[in-house]
């Protein structure tokens, strides 16, 4: 029950977070049956799918992928909660999705991306495009195919004009930001030398830390998340060659050794980290968590102090951003929110959040642009000093717990 728990709440985040959308464009879905020969498909066996919008004027050979988030699902019980959603099925999403932040078309929206090739890919198996299990149980008929979903869509944007890319971004939210630290080298890997790559994680910096409690409860999640879709031998060797596979779900112990240039988006007060890997429901039985959770100006003193080390242990995960950190960039902020570049009054804005004066959109266009010698990584003070931020805020009947 708790892992079945951990592994939707993400979901109801995410949804709440899209219904708050202003200003974007729909753009509709595309089906890619090709797929379903190689084995590419969702968890209940339906064909991946993406939207798509053709980039235009001086952005046609500029590409932005961007992976969907959702959580998890951990074992046979969770996936199949997912299965007849659009977590788990192409059948069951929306034909069309609103675009907006630094997915929108508008130039007064998103400055410097709005006319490029923008894709949203739907994630749909469970486990951020890393699974691959030939078996397919006819009991359960679930299929763990992530990894091939993922080699599946990026072939079809080869195919597409990508290979001509001139530049290209990888990104993503929450599980796909997780996706999109894993697959970046393999990103950059299939474009031409002379394309400017990089990746963009967007919430998705999951630390391994220990609850409340002081038990790994995030640890055991991802390690049986990574048995179940026979993730192991798709995540980076650079780590699995070093450490047990389930600790290469963690970007911490994966980034050090990432080649591409990469740049990570995160609230040190993630509502989802605190909310699931801080404080799970499973340690906090009497619910004195969850006001707090709902809205952290509820939270009482004791609270924000643990609060306080929790975001410490984030910033020193981060620490150095590994080999190739003078290309690395990073903002983060102290608001409490989870997913940032979709959401318009974030990414750009009048009143957008800032960390050091700076809006998000802006360091990023200087970091992607502008060559590595000018590292870009910014830290905000600690809660409650920055009055830009937004921070979520939920009501207790539906506290994300």
């Amino acid at each position: 029950m708790v892992s079945t728990r951990l592994s939707t709440r993400l979901g109801l985040v995410l949804f709440l977070l899209n219904f708050l959308r202003t200003g974007g464009f729909l753009v509709d879905i595309t089906y890619l049956h090709s797929a379903v020969a190689k084995g590419a498909v969702c968890l209940d066996g339906s064909p991946p799918a993406y939207h798509f919008h053709k980039g235009f004027g001086t952005g046609i050979d500029s590409w932005l992928v961007y992976h969907e988030g959702g959580a998890w699902c951990n074992n046979v019980t969770t996936c199949l909660s997912r299965k007849n959603t659009e977590l788990g099925s192409s059948k069951y999403m929306a034909k069309q999705f609103n675009f907006t932040g630094i997915l929108s078309n508008q130039q007064e929206l998103n400055p410097y991306f709005y006319n490029w090739n923008i894709i949203r890919i739907r994630y749909c198996d469970g486990a951020s495009f890393t699974g691959d299990v030939k078996a397919i149980d006819p009991a359960t008929n679930l299929h763990f195919r992530g990894a091939r979903i993922w080699h599946a869509v990026m072939e079809d944007l080869l195919a597409k004009g990508l290979k001509n890319a001139e530049n290209a971004i990888l990104t993503g939210c929450s599980a796909g930001s997780l996706a999109s630290i894993l697959h970046c080298d393999t990103f950059q890997a299939l474009l031409p030398k002379t394309t400017r790559v990089k990746c963009i994680s967007d919430a998705g910096f999951f630390i391994n830390a220990k609850d409340i409690r002081g038990v790994p409860t995030i640890e055991t999640f991802f390690s049986q998340i990574v048995e179940t879709h026979g993730s192991a031998k798709n995540l980076p060797k650079s780590c699995t060659s070093k450490r047990r596979p389930e600790l290469c779900f963690f970007p911490q112990y994966v980034i050090q050794d990432v080649r591409t240039p990469i740049f990570i988006i995160n609230a040190a007060y993630d509502l989802w980290q605190v909310s699931n890997i801080l404080v799970p429901e499973i340690a906090d039985p009497h619910g004195f968590w969850k006001i707090c959770k709902a809205n952290i100006g509820n939270c009482s003193s004791a609270q924000i102090k643990t609060m306080q080390h929790f975001r410490l242990k984030f910033l020193h995960a981060l620490r150095g951003l590994g080999k190739n950190s003078e290309a690395n960039g990073m903002f983060i902020d102290s608001c409490y929110v989870h997913c940032q570049t979709e959401r318009q009054e974030i990414w750009f804005r009048n009143d957008s959040t800032l960390v050091w004066s700076k809006k998000l959109a802006n360091e990023i266009r200087d970091w992607f642009y502008y060559d590595e010698d000018r590292p870009l990584q910014k830290a905000d003070c600690p809660y409650p000093c920055n009055p830009t931020c937004y921070h979520n805020v939920f009501n207790i009947t539906t506290a994300i717990q």
